[in-house]
C-alpha cells in the first residue's frame, strides 16, 4: 500500500498491509537524523525509514510587513536556547492591558484572512499523490493565551467570559475562513484538517469541562464542520491526560486522536482502547518524555510491540511519538522505532 491507502484504510476501519508511521520531530533532531541515515533531505529520510509522513498544505503571508520577531497577531517572538535546540517563545502579550471588549475593538486590529495567499496551495501538493494531505484547522485558545499571556487568559475564564467570548469568536472566524479557501482550492484532494486544543495537564484537564463546553467545542464544530463537508477526517491533538472530554470531542465528530501520553494518569492504552477504539483512531502512544529521549532501544521496541498490542488490534493505530522528538533524543532509538514497526506492524 501508499502511504496515503494505509491512512485511508485504518481511517475507514480497514485493514492495511501495516501500522501506518507518522513523523514529528525538531528541525535539529530531523538534521540529525538525515546525517545518521546519509541523506540529502527530510523527504529522503522519511522514505528511507518507510514512514507514511502527512503534507501540509498552507497559504502563503503576503500582508502588510511585519516587524522582526513579531507574528500576525502583533505578538513579539524570542528564540529561546535550551541547550540542544531552540524554540520561539512569546515575549510581549498586545491584549494584556485591557480590560473590556469595547476597549479591544477600539484599539486593537485583528488579521484578515486576505492576508494570505491560497493560489499556490494546489502546486505545493502536485508531487505527493500517494501520501495524506492536511489543510485548514484551529487552535485559538494557544493564540488567545499569547494574545492575554497565559496566566491570564485562565483567569479571564471566570473574570472576564465575555473578552474570552469575543477573542475566541475572532480567531474561530478566522480560522474558518481560512480553513473553507484551503479546502475549497484542493476541491476534495484534503484527508486530514488539523482541530486542537491543549487541554489536558500532565494529570487532569487544565480546563473545566463547563468552559470547554461553552467556550472551544462551539468553535471546534464549526471547523470540524466544514472539514465534514469537504470530505476531511478531522485530526484531533490534546496533550496530556484529556480523557475526561474525550466522549465530547467524539461527540464534536473528531476521527483521530493524538498523541495518547499513556503515562498520564488516565490515559492508559488498554482503557482507551476498551472505551473508545470503535470510534476513534489512536496516533501516537511513543512516550518522548521517557522512552525515546532516556530509554534503551530494547525498551523502544518493546514500547512499539506494547503499543501495536493494546492500541493496533489489527486496525484503529499510527504510530508516531507522543510530540516533536527533541534533539537529545538518541537517533538509535527512533530508527529501532519505526524499524520494529515496519517489520512487526504488518497485518
Amino acid at each position: 500500500m501508499t502511504p496515503l491507502e494505509r491512512w485511508l484504510a485504518v481511517l475507514r476501519g480497514e485493514k492495511p498491509d501495516r501500522v501506518p508511521m507518522d513523523y514529528w520531530a525538531t528541525d535539529e533532531f530531523t538534521a540529525r537524523l538525515m546525517a545518521h541515515l546519509g541523506c540529502s533531505s527530510k523527504e529522503e529520510a522519511l522514505q528511507k525509514l518507510g514512514i507514511d509522513f502527512v503534507v501540509k498544505a498552507k497559504p502563503i503571508y503576503v500582508g502588510p510587513p511585519l516587524p522582526r520577531g513579531m507574528d500576525v497577531f502583533g505578538c513579539r517572538q524570542r528564540v529561546v536556547d535550551y541547550g540542544t535546540g531552540a524554540y520561539e517563545e512569546c515575549v510581549s502579550h498586545p491584549l494584556a492591558g485591557y480590560r473590556t471588549v469595547e476597549e479591544i475593538e477600539d484599539r486593537y486590529a485583528w488579521p484578515s484572512p486576505d492576508w494570505w495567499d491560497y493560489r499556490t496551495i494546489p502546486e505545493q501538493v502536485e508531487d505527493f499523490e500517494d501520501h495524506p494531505i492536511r489543510g485548514g484547522g484551529s487552535e485559538p485558545f494557544l493564540t488567545y493565551k499569547e494574545l492575554r499571556g497565559d496566566e491570564q487568559a485562565f483567569i479571564d475564564l471566570i473574570e472576564h467570559p465575555e473578552i474570552v467570548r469575543y477573542c475566541l469568536g475572532k480567531l474561530f472566524d478566522l480560522a474558518a475562513e481560512n480553513t473553507a479557501r484551503i479546502l475549497e482550492r484542493l476541491l476534495g484532494r484534503v484527508h486530514l484538517t488539523y482541530v486542537a486544543e491543549d487541554m489536558g495537564g500532565q494529570t487532569d484537564l487544565m480546563i473545566s469541562l463547563r468552559h470547554i463546553r461553552e467556550f472551544l467545542l462551539p468553535g471546534m464544530k464549526r471547523i470540524i464542520g466544514l472539514a465534514r463537508q469537504a470530505g476531511a477526517r478531522v485530526f484531533h491533538h490534546n496533550d496530556g491526560n484529556c480523557r475526561r472530554v474525550i466522549p465530547d470531542m467524539i461527540e464534536a465528530g473528531i476521527d483521530i486522536l493524538n498523541p495518547i501520553q499513556w503515562r498520564c494518569p488516565g490515559m492508559d492504552r488498554a482503557g482507551l482502547k476498551r472505551d473508545f477504539g470503535d470510534r476513534l483512531v489512536f496516533h501516537g502512544a511513543m512516550d518522548n518524555q521517557r522512552t525515546l529521549p532516556f530509554g534503551s532501544a530494547a525498551e523502544v521496541r518493546a514500547e512499539v510491540l506494547d503499543n501495536l498490542r493494546l492500541l493496533g488490534g489489527g486496525r484503529g493505530y499510527i504510530l508516531a511519538p507522543c510530540h516533536n522528538i527533541q534533539p537529545l533524543t538518541p537517533v538509535e532509538n527512533v530508527v529501532a522505532m519505526y524499524e520494529t514497526c515496519a517489520v512487526e506492524g504488518r497485518l
